[in-house]
């Protein structure tokens, strides 16, 4: 019974992350939690995710360089396809998202300056110690899709159970490019998303946002 009262907290706890304080996480508390999430459920046993985290003067290179690219002015160019544009209740929900981040900050919709400058903050980490990438075949598509999912969940669990803060981050897949040069990754992989993590800064702004989640009625049917 301890272990599913210890899995209840840690989803619970879980929110996304936007603001960190400089404090790494040792080594040896990152190589534990990136084992234990490799018990996580692959179609066929595949295990398809390949992962590159960046720290310390790699994370600050590379951070550079996205932060140029994104504010570039050019078009995205994400090594799978990112551009679905969000329907009805669906894009209902995304505005409730910005508005509870944004309303958390004190950004008002019309400020775009702002709001570039928070958007930006994607590409900068949100200052967090770490970042790591998750990288798969190209081929494998939408199969290989679920199980990075599928893995980064599993992942974020783990390190929200011993105080590891992190935010997922499909941003950090759409302009991969400084990204791919860093890692040397070759033609046949590409970078699926990313994910921000550390210690939270709980006197941020931006880290008081909390969205809302949909009724279980709305998304459950049980037939029998």
């Amino acid at each position: 019974m301890s272990s599913v009262l210890c899995i209840s907290n840690a989803v619970k706890k879980r929110c996304s992350v936007r603001a960190y304080t400089n404090t790494p996480v040792p080594q040896a508390l990152l190589e534990e939690v990136f084992s234990a999430a490799l018990q996580a459920p692959s179609n066929c046993n595949v295990q398809p995710c390949q992962i590159y985290v960046v720290s310390g003067a790699s994370k600050n290179l590379l951070r550079e360089e996205l932060v140029k690219a994104a504010g570039s002015g050019k078009p995205a160019n994400p090594d799978f396809e990112w551009n679905v544009r969000f329907q009805g209740e669906h894009r209902e929900r995304q505005f409730g998202a910005a508005n509870a981040l944004y309303g958390a900050m004190n950004i008002v919709r019309t400020d775009r300056e702002l709001r570039q400058r928070a958007m930006l903050r994607n590409w900068q980490f949100f200052d967090a110690p770490h970042a790591a990438f998750f990288t798969m075949a190209r081929y494998l598509t939408m199969t290989g899709a679920v199980d990075l999912g599928i893995y980064a969940q599993t992942l974020a669990l783990l390190m929200a159970e011993r105080g590891i803060a992190s935010c997922m981050q499909g941003a950090l897949g759409m302009f991969p490019d400084p990204a791919r040069t860093m890692f040397s990754l070759p033609d046949d992989v590409g970078i699926l998303f990313g994910m921000s993590f550390g210690y939270a800064d709980d006197d941020a702004p931006a880290n008081r946002a909390r969205t809302d989640r949909v009724t279980l009625g709305s998304m459950l049917r049980f037939l029998s």
